[in-house]
């Protein structure tokens, strides 16, 4: 996680930044949302287990995962991330994208390693 609190509980900085220009520096796939690109990202979290995302992922957050089905949406939306980034090229289930657009959250996808992608993200949010 990033975004949020360090050991010391201090608050790290991030730099603003919305979805869309997540999107174009990345050269990220758009699977859906487009109508919502213009949401500020807080932070980030990256996990696969739908409980870890539920417990300590904050508003605002970029949530980096392989899961391609709709609960994950059900979490997104309860948590009111940002988007969801599929890697590995993986792209969502028909019931993941169904649920996204009714949502209006972005689901992005990307070809690149979850390693990469965390990297990247963390670069762009914090140097």
């Amino acid at each position: 996680m990033w975004g949020g609190t360090d050991k010391k509980n201090k608050q790290k900085q991030t730099k603003n930044m919305t979805v869309k220009e997540l999107v174009e520096k990345m050269n990220l796939t758009v699977f859906c949302g487009e109508d919502n690109m213009d949401t500020e990202i807080k932070g980030g979290y990256v996990s696969d287990l739908l409980s870890d995302v539920m417990g300590f992922a904050q508003e605002g957050h970029v949530w980096v995962t392989l899961q391609t089905h709709k609960n994950v949406i059900a979490i997104a939306s309860l948590k009111e991330l940002a988007c969801v980034i599929l890697v590995k090229g993986n792209k969502p289930d028909d019931d993941m994208l169904e649920q996204a657009k009714e949502e209006d959250i972005p689901v992005l996808g990307t070809t690149e390693q979850t390693f990469e992608v965390a990297g990247q993200i963390y670069k762009y949010l914090t140097a």
